[in-house]
């Protein structure tokens, strides 16, 4: 392994050139790495990969730059506003076996998150299904969600399902604090994986997550503004590794706090 990585870092550099880019002051902790991947806790704010005025400050380049592997590429993504459990796949000849894994679905991901703690409310558009009657939770939540090219926001609309997420209580309730209601912790179970997916989910039921710069309304902030991050998580990812058969379970570390 030390032999390959030293070769490896003579390979040619295909970072572009970045002048006066707005640093993330936020780094990822690896949580497992082998010859094929490698599992980060991402922090909120730092994006996964470059996008937009953001290059050297993702988690790509800065996992590439400080291994000295330029062909490192992620297996999957989370937003920027999303902390948690990310993979990225460092052997090439891999890519394809551990991509497929999210885009069949076959990964399990369970996120937790902060939101208002106060009765549901009905959804213009889909379902929902208590899972325990008479208990509100858990629930399923169905609908068909759409994210058109250029516009901030998804949105939900009549139509065929595309979107399905299984809501549950978690642990405890939070104060206020400077909020009007008191929050609680929610677990969200993706069954899908829609753009923005769980925060279109969330805030149709009437519980938009605490922190949400999108949702229920698009708030603009200046990109140094680090004061109230999305209290989503991506807490734990589970599969079966497409090359040695074990059953992998990662967890994020990262704390929700009102």
């Amino acid at each position: 392994m030390p032999q390959r990585r030293l070769q490896q870092r003579h390979l040619p550099q295909r970072h572009r050139w970045v002048t006066d880019e707005p640093d993330i002051p936020f780094d990822f902790d690896v949580l497992y790495e082998d010859e094929r991947i490698i599992v980060v806790d991402k922090p909120h704010f730092l994006p996964t990969t470059p996008r937009g005025m953001w290059y050297r400050s993702t988690a790509l380049i800065r996992l590439r730059e400080r291994l000295g592997e330029p062909q490192i590429t992620p297996a999957h993504r989370l937003d920027r506003d999303t902390a948690g459990v990310v993979v990225f796949v460092r052997e090439p000849s891999a890519r394809g076996a551990y991509q497929m894994l999210f885009q069949e679905h076959r990964a399990v991901k369970v996120y937790e998150c902060l939101a208002p703690a106060r009765p549901v409310s009905r959804p213009c558009f889909g379902t929902i299904e208590r899972l325990e009657p008479p208990r509100v939770f858990p629930l399923r939540r169905r609908s068909r969600i759409v994210k058109d090219r250029g516009i901030l926001q998804a949105y939900e609309e009549p139509g065929a399902v595309n979107a399905e997420t299984v809501v549950e209580l978690g642990a405890g309730v939070q104060g206020a604090g400077r909020r009007r209601c008191p929050v609680r912790a929610y677990v969200l179970h993706p069954r899908t994986g829609k753009t923005h997916q769980l925060r279109v989910h969330m805030n149709s039921l009437g519980l938009p997550i605490v922190g949400d710069p999108m949702y229920p309304r698009v708030i603009d902030r200046a990109y140094d503004d680090f004061s109230n991050p999305l209290r989503l998580v991506a807490r734990s990812l589970e599969f079966t590794d497409p090359y040695t058969g074990e059953r992998r379970r990662f967890v994020s570390r990262v704390m929700l706090d009102a």
